[in-house]
């Protein structure tokens, strides 16, 4: 088995009504449901958007942090969840239902071997 990230970015969503956005809820969590029923759920939730966002940085021999993402970008990260499935067809099945659910897009990436 294999661990996946499918993720979206925020600017992925779109812009829509607070209903439309409700309406979403059931069918994610049934995705969500989904997962765990099938035994591949690893972890999965969307970012507090609004909430303050930090970066460290090592690279000057020393740790600094700052509020903000670390770069400026017309992009960040909304949510994400992570399964364990055994091959790519099957975590880009598991995508489809998430991007379905959720009603925007979404990435799935393989997930590097865990460091000994």
């Amino acid at each position: 088995m294999a661990e996946y990230l499918i993720y979206f970015n925020q600017q992925w969503v779109g812009d829509h009504t607070r209903e439309w956005f409700l309406s979403r809820v059931e069918p994610s969590m049934a995705v969500v449901r989904e997962m765990q029923e099938a035994g591949v759920y690893v972890f999965a939730g969307g970012l507090e958007e609004g909430a303050p966002v930090y970066s460290a940085d090592a690279t000057s021999g020393e740790v600094v942090i700052t509020d903000g993402p670390f770069v400026e970008t017309t992009e960040f990260l909304g949510g994400f969840c992570v399964i364990d499935v055994p091959d790519d067809e099957t975590a880009k099945v598991w995508a489809g239902k998430v991007a379905q659910g959720c009603g925007w897009p979404q990435e799935v990436r393989r997930i590097g071997a865990k460091p000994e």
